[in-house]
């Protein structure tokens, strides 16, 4: 029966990758700059071609204020969904750091008290 590994063994490089927390303003960054750009991108596109049916994108206006279908509409909603985008972006980062954290500080607490349970037995 192999004992288990000690606290202070290292764990494989891409293991430690996996546990490290997200940087929240990179990720709120990359996540605002995504939405921001589609945001734009929906709104040229419509523009630009004018489909019949098309995206009902007039209803963005009721969540993002100054927002038109247009070009300066465009960047109007760029701005909106970069910042929709960042708040989100940072929030999800937030989130998956602290249950990340919460589980981590779980596990190791288990094993601590795991690994004395049997103290009294060496007294």
């Amino acid at each position: 029966m192999s004992s288990p590994p000690s606290p202070q063994s290292e764990l494989p490089a891409e293991l430690q990758l996996a546990f490290l927390p997200i940087h929240k303003r990179a990720f709120g960054m990359a996540v605002g700059i995504a939405s921001g750009l589609l945001v734009f991108a929906l709104t040229a596109i419509y523009v630009v071609r004018r489909p019949d049916p098309g995206f009902q994108l007039y209803v963005l206006r009721e969540y993002f204020y100054g927002y038109t279908v247009s070009w300066s509409g465009a960047f109007v909603g760029f701005a909106w969904g970069f910042v929709a985008g960042f708040v989100a972006g940072w929030f999800i980062a937030f989130c998956r750091n602290l249950v990340l954290a919460a589980s981590l500080w779980l596990t190791r607490t288990r094993a601590e008290l795991a690994a004395s349970r049997d103290f009294l037995d060496h007294i």
